[in-house]
């Protein structure tokens, strides 16, 4: 990521982050509507916890963004636990897509085509890192 990109997206999350429980609530309704069989690996989850969580992890990698030796092992370890859980690798693109959605209507016209590519770029290399930690995981336990 340039230099560009990471203070893009932490000047687009800062207005998000006092509103965070809403930011996840309207995530997870975007994620449920464009993949309804996810919403299964969340049952009997407290959502508003869940999302507190999301928000809470969100912010951290972003605080991150320029320390990638730093944000690239909880990644992995991140993407370990959530194969764990049922998440396989064509879940990542809903999330993505959720993700960017979610950001757009909470952004309005903040969402520019600048500020929608930096969050794609971000998003990439979580996703890429996650399911490298997923892969190693289950490389593991067949060993």
């Amino acid at each position: 990521m340039t230099p560009l990109q990471i203070h893009l997206i932490r000047n687009s999350f800062e207005p998000l982050e006092p509103l965070a429980a809403t930011v996840a609530e309207a995530f997870y309704a975007q994620l449920f509507a464009r993949d309804p069989d996810l919403r299964a690996l969340f049952r009997g989850r407290d959502m508003r916890e869940q999302g507190a969580r999301l928000m809470q992890m969100l912010g951290a990698a972003i605080a991150l963004l320029d320390r990638p030796n730093s944000l690239d092992p909880v990644l992995l370890k991140l993407g370990q636990r959530h194969a764990g859980y049922g998440v396989a690798e064509a879940h990542y693109a809903s999330v993505g897509a959720a993700l960017l959605d979610t950001l757009a209507a909470g952004l309005g016209d903040g969402f520019t085509a600048e500020v929608r590519e930096a969050w794609t770029t971000m998003y990439g290399h979580v996703a890429r890192t996650m399911q490298q930690g997923a892969m190693a995981g289950e490389q593991s336990l067949a060993a």
